[in-house]
């Protein structure tokens, strides 16, 4: 189990949400956890709570929650003398909706004992006192798990905060550059294209470019877009300058530094210098418009996560409705986000990605610490993430999982030997959704033809006054 946290960036991704009643004492969200709690009960019940519904979102997860984790935990522990009751508590409303709840519920002591979160809620959770890392909770148990082994120190970041692990990642994603092999080829370009450094990436759109009707590079941009704009484009380019965008170590942003200015300057290329379609950027469809023309064959390469491969272009129209490519594996390739130059990324890779994603977390005034603990566990178990993974494709936080049910998925297989040993994941710093809407405001003054220098001081004043002088680098 690893305790200690890199500097990260992102993830995104999928958010899950959590808790509107459970089993737990207290009121007060002060109280520590007594991970020696009621730990020999007999008789014990447990709440899951997610924000997931059967038969509307997240349904698989739901179905997988009701029908394969609750019935094996309860005679897992019957086989061990204890008669175990867990209800689980669903929702299907927006994310940040149930986060409020999530917070009311987790302050005022009526939240679940074992509720899924995103790894983006964190430090907001943490800074609150409403959650606790899992040594707290726990105790030693945790750090003993077999399961540590098989999820790599990179996925567990997404549930660390101040060098502290606070929950086990249920799955992840990552980043890559996607490509159209079809308008490569007949722009000259190899069909196994691995770009080395973002010149290479603006070469490749330069000979793009020669094709009438194609728009060569899309690079996520604006407010619009919203965080797809920061998860897809910003954080991936920022992680090839060899900075993260938060230095945990002295609580200060990147603000107008030269890694920001270096990848303010490399939107310019692609949007001052035709490259990319400024438009696309400031229209509130953009983003679904950048799917539709890919599936097209009308961009040639675009910068998303294994959700746009999955759930976009997918072959089938009955999945993917009009985005659909039904000749997606013979069309479509795909290629790690180099870093600025060889060398320059953070920790010196050469490749970069981030990475978004939930996780399973304890609250901390659950009645049956150790209990809860096991479930969690049982969850996160290669049995129950395995079948988590037949009931929808994914990329599991774990290895050993991923090894067998991703074999017949190349994208996916490929995210999950390649990207996340690279990866990095957003700040869970409390200020961040602030930070995020200042970075879209920096890269939308560039589509609308401001110089990146002049958006960089913009951003470097907003993020100043959002965060406070003190903990802003540069300008």
């Amino acid at each position: 189990m690893r305790l200690s946290r890199r500097a990260v960036l992102l993830t995104s991704g999928m958010a899950l949400s959590l808790v509107l009643t459970g089993c737990v004492g207290a009121k007060d969200n002060t109280t520590t956890a007594d991970p020696s709690a009621n730990a020999e009960a007999k008789d014990v019940t447990l709440v899951i709570s997610a924000n997931d519904v059967v038969g509307g979102k997240n349904a698989a997860e739901a179905a997988w929650i009701t029908d394969s984790v609750i019935p094996g935990f309860v005679a897992a522990q019957k086989a061990k003398g204890v008669t175990a009751k867990v209800t689980f508590n669903g929702s299907g409303v927006e994310d940040e909706q149930y986060k409020t709840k999530l917070e009311l519920n987790l302050k005022t002591g009526s939240g679940a004992d074992v509720f899924a979160a995103d790894g983006i809620w964190l430090g907001e959770l943490a800074s609150a006192g409403y959650v606790q890392p899992l040594d707290k909770v726990v105790g030693d148990t945790a750090k003993s798990w077999d399961g540590w082994s098989q999820i790599s120190e990179a996925v567990q970041q997404n549930l660390t905060f101040k060098d502290e692990l606070y929950g086990i990642p249920n799955g992840t994603d990552g980043r890559v550059l996607y490509f159209n092999k079809t308008l490569f080829a007949k722009a000259g370009l190899p069909a196994d294209w691995q770009p080395k450094s973002w010149a290479d990436i603006v070469s490749a759109g330069e000979a793009l470019k020669k094709l009438p009707g194609v728009t060569p590079i899309q690079i996520n941009a604006g407010v619009p877009m919203g965080e797809a704009t920061t998860a897809q484009g910003f954080l991936p380019l920022l992680a090839g300058t060899g900075q993260p965008l938060y230095d945990d170590s002295g609580a200060k942003w990147q603000g107008a530094t030269t890694g920001v200015k270096d990848v303010l300057g490399f939107y310019t290329t692609i949007y001052g210098g035709g490259l990319g379609d400024p438009k696309v950027q400031q229209d509130k469809a953009g983003r679904d418009q950048s799917f539709a023309d890919f599936s097209k064959d009308k961009i040639g390469i675009l910068a998303e996560g294994d959700y746009f491969w999955r759930s976009v272009i997918c072959p089938s129209t009955k999945d993917c409705a009009t985005t659909a490519m039904p000749k997606r594996d013979e069309v479509v390739g795909w290629a790690k986000i180099p870093a600025m130059e060889p060398g320059k990324g953070v920790n010196g890779q050469d490749f970069v990605s981030v990475s978004g994603g939930a996780g399973w977390m304890l609250n901390p005034k659950t009645k049956y610490p150790q209990q809860a603990w096991e479930l969690m566990a049982w969850m996160s178990s290669a049995e129950m993430q395995t079948a988590l993974s037949k009931a929808q494709i994914r990329i599991s936080a774990r290895a050993d999982v991923n090894a067998q049910t991703l074999t017949n998925d190349p994208l996916l297989t490929f995210i999950s030997k390649e990207v996340l040993p690279i990866t990095t994941y957003r700040p869970s710093d409390e200020k961040y959704n602030e930070v995020s809407l200042a970075i879209q405001e920096a890269t939308a003054a560039i589509v609308s033809g401001k110089s990146a220098d002049e958006a960089a001081a913009a951003y470097q004043s907003t993020l100043e006054k959002a965060v406070g002088a003190d903990h802003v680098s540069g300008g």
